[in-house]
């Protein structure tokens, strides 16, 4: 029970990642979004969440896990209300930000549950499984769940329907999850703001060159300010005699590798999701229900092979998953490079996206096993908080490169289509095109392929490297193998 109440709430926070996107057109003719203004329905939320989970693991740390991760999954529940109750674009925005706030402060936290409620061991490896499995699928469920519910019902519902599973699941926390040892400190506030404002900045600078560009002047300064913020936010953890993020966890040569590795998978998952997402809607005609049932096997399979690793690596360790998993990946994304306008879903979608899911889980819950392996009890929400932000960073930053990846290929084959457009098209479509700039039907097509297939080489390449630092870096002693079987006794305090 205790574990289904933490991979409740994870899944609750995770899904609203990509629940919004199928409602976003229905949102914009409701609340009457511009089309720029309509892409910060999603960003608020993501800049928010991927901003402020550092600080949400340390003060879960501080001030007692549960009492943190209700607050969170509050805050989270009336953030959702609020959005769906909004009468114009700004009540959302502010509410999705909101959203964002509640998301950092429960999801760390709930990581960081799993381990003071279960022990080290065949236990923990089973949650940390099913754990896994929820935030690598939580993706996928959030699309079927959108389109259901925009098409059943409206765009409302995507938030509204937060807020009984969050009542929920404070209702049921007291009673199955215990509280966690309180860590007597202090908050490193000036840490906690200048790795709060930096992390927003790299992370608004990512989204910002997705949309207009690595040139762009807004982009570079954000990129800048956020390097100098940064920096000085080192120089402050490295003087604290508490720091929010202990600089120590990234000498450890496996927990450095993890972040690497979450890096790169995370932007191959988002650039997934994304790129997919446009071709079965757009060239297959999929509806929003069909497109979320479209990827309801992504789900299944991920927790085919999140149980598959967490079952044998007591036996084998976390490397060979890692290795295994990220090789699946990248052949499932190279797979979806051979992607054309006569595809079809079961023909050349399907296969590769399952090959693509398999491997995600075994990495997802290795990464998280590897994160939080040796890390102190009073920093494992610390630890947590640094995954779950570099899952964010990873997968703004992927998908801002392989959006300037597909942007490059449309446009190249754009200009191979506008001759053959005007020479085969009716007078009727030629002044259609004249006016809105517009290519129509299968020369659009043929455009939005060559585009998702470019941008699946990209992300084919950062699975490519996410195996090389698994073969290089990771190293997996005799001492985690015991820990993986429960042989080692506690674990660190």
């Amino acid at each position: 029970m205790a574990l289904l109440v933490i991979a409740s709430c994870q899944l609750m926070v995770v899904l609203d990642i990509t629940i919004v996107n199928i409602a976003l057109p229905e949102i914009q003719r409701s609340l009457d979004f511009s089309t720029a203004n309509l892409s910060w329905v999603v960003n608020a939320y993501t800049l928010t969440f991927g901003g402020l989970l550092l600080l949400g693991g340390r003060a879960g740390d501080i001030l007692g896990r549960r009492r943190v991760f209700v607050f969170g999954v509050l805050l989270f529940v009336l953030a959702s209300l609020l959005g769906g109750l909004s009468q114009n674009a700004g009540q959302l925005l502010a509410a999705r930000a909101l959203q964002g706030v509640g998301g950092a402060i429960a999801s760390p936290t709930s990581l960081a549950l799993i381990s003071t409620t279960f022990r080290e061991g065949p236990e923990r490896n089973r949650a940390f499984g099913v754990f896994a499995a929820v935030s690598a699928g939580g993706g996928a469920i959030g699309l079927l769940a959108g389109g259901v519910l925009v098409e059943w019902l409206n765009w409302r519902w995507v938030l509204f329907v937060n807020v009984p599973i969050g009542l929920l699941i404070v209702l049921a926390t007291p009673r199955w999850i215990r509280e966690s040892e309180r860590h007597p400190g202090r908050f490193d506030i000036t840490g906690a703001l200048t790795s709060t404002v930096g992390m927003v900045l790299l992370v608004y600078g990512f989204i910002r060159a997705a949309q207009d560009g690595w040139r762009d002047a807004l982009t570079l300064a954000s990129f800048g300010v956020a390097v100098v913020v940064l920096v000085v936010f080192v120089l402050i953890e490295r003087r604290s005699r508490q720091p929010i993020t202990p600089l120590h966890m990234f000498a450890d040569r496996n927990r450095a590798g993890t972040y690497g590795i979450m890096l790169c998978l995370a932007a191959a998952i988002f650039g997934m999701f994304f790129f997919l997402t446009l071709f079965v809607q757009n060239v297959l005609d999929f509806s929003p229900l069909a497109a979320g049932l479209a990827f309801l096997p992504v789900s299944a399979v991920i927790a085919v092979g999140a149980g598959l690793a967490s079952r044998f690596l007591p036996t084998y360790g976390p490397k060979p998953f890692m290795v295994v998993g990220a090789v699946l990946a990248a052949t499932g994304l190279a797979w979806l490079t051979l992607t054309d306008v006569h595809s079809t879903y079961a023909g050349s979608v399907l296969g590769p996206m399952l090959v693509f899911s398999l491997g995600m889980g075994m990495e997802f819950v290795s990464l998280t096993l590897m994160a939080l392996s040796d890390v102190r009890v009073q920093e494992t929400g610390a630890a947590s908080g640094l995954l779950n932000a570099t899952q964010q960073v990873g997968g703004s930053l992927g998908l801002s490169i392989l959006v300037t990846m597909f942007g490059t290929a449309s446009t190249n084959e754009a200009e191979k289509q506008i001759p053959r457009f005007r020479a085969e098209a009716t007078p009727a479509e030629r002044l259609r095109f004249e006016r809105t700039g517009q290519l129509p039907g299968r020369w659009a097509d043929e455009v939005l392929t060559a585009g998702v297939s470019a941008a699946f080489v990209m992300a084919a390449i950062f699975t490519v490297v996410a195996a090389l630092i698994a073969v290089l870096v990771i190293q997996v002693r005799p001492s985690d193998l015991e820990r993986l079987k429960g042989d080692s006794g506690p674990g660190p305090a």
